[in-house]
């Protein structure tokens, strides 16, 4: 069966970041770098590995610096070139004419919003979502491996991680149903922020998804759910039982850029994993536990 192949892809950066006050006062957080990449730069490339081709940020005031950074940096380009200073480094920073679309999302209402103001750009197509904040590492990436199962089941695909149970509350939570191989499970239901004790699994949304436009169509009623907010995972739910609905248990490993631990972990972990600085690194982080 040919299905709608993922071309698009759907990058909620609105966020005011403030849990990284004063650093995101005048920067998106999405700017951050993990070591000399910025958050966002980590979540397009994923995206162009899977073979995505348009990438749609939803962005707020004071976004222009993402723009930026994936437009062509003349001046930049121009000085380094003059320099002959070495210009690949820039390469996938990118995005060709037609290849990117900003919207605005002018109020912060709730993930489910953001996405709806997209719903002109994705039209009648599949696409996916990529949240930021949520770093997936891993070869091929995590939406690499989505694709894959796309291909194989279509409809609608959620990438999931499992967590100490204890940890439940603060994510959405699948209700899994039945296994299809070892990474990919049937989902009969979707909770968000479910108390302990009431959660279906320890299965929890990772930030990654592959949607069917008729999502869109859920969202246009603009109810609120968790937190006075319009969820995204209140949309989903209602849309199981009417499309196919899996999840992918993502092989690898993700970073939680959202807490200011997370964002120091995966600097950690990928600066330690660069061959042009993983000893170096290795050798700090061993003098610095050492000391009293």
């Amino acid at each position: 069966m040919s299905r709608k192949r993922i071309r698009k892809a759907v990058f909620p950066v609105a966020g005011l970041g403030t849990r990284f006050l004063p650093a995101t006062k005048a920067i998106p957080k999405e700017m951050l770098p993990i070591v000399d990449r910025p958050l966002i730069q980590y979540a397009v490339d994923e995206a162009r590995e899977a073979g995505i081709e348009q990438m749609i940020f939803v962005t707020g005031r004071g976004k222009s610096a993402i723009e930026d950074h994936f437009d062509i940096a003349f001046e930049l380009e121009k000085t380094m070139a003059e320099r002959g200073k070495d210009l690949s480094v820039l390469g996938p920073t990118r995005l060709g004419p037609g290849n990117c679309a900003y919207v605005r999302q002018q109020e912060p209402l709730g993930l489910g919003h953001a996405i709806w103001c997209a719903r002109d750009i994705i039209g009648d197509e599949p696409f996916a979502i990529f949240l930021p904040d949520e770093l997936m590492h891993g070869s091929p990436g995590c939406m690499a491996q989505m694709v894959a199962a796309y291909e194989e089941v279509g409809g609608n695909l959620i990438s999931v991680l499992e967590v100490p149970r204890e940890e439940v509350s603060s994510y959405g939570v699948i209700a899994p149903g039945a296994a299809v191989s070892d990474t990919l499970t049937e989902v009969t239901g979707l909770v968000e922020k479910p108390a302990v004790e009431a959660a279906p699994s320890n299965k929890i949304l990772s930030g990654r998804y592959i949607l069917q436009p008729e999502v869109m169509r859920t969202l246009e009623a603009q109810e609120k759910g968790a937190g006075g907010e319009i969820q995204l995972t209140d949309a989903m739910a209602k849309m199981i039982g009417t499309q196919p609905f899996h999840a992918v248990t993502f092989a690898g490993r993700r970073f939680d850029c959202g807490s200011k631990t997370g964002f120091v972990e995966a600097t950690l972990a990928l600066a330690l994993e660069r061959p042009d600085m993983g000893a170096e690194v290795r050798a700090i982080a061993e003098r610095l536990l050492a000391q009293p």
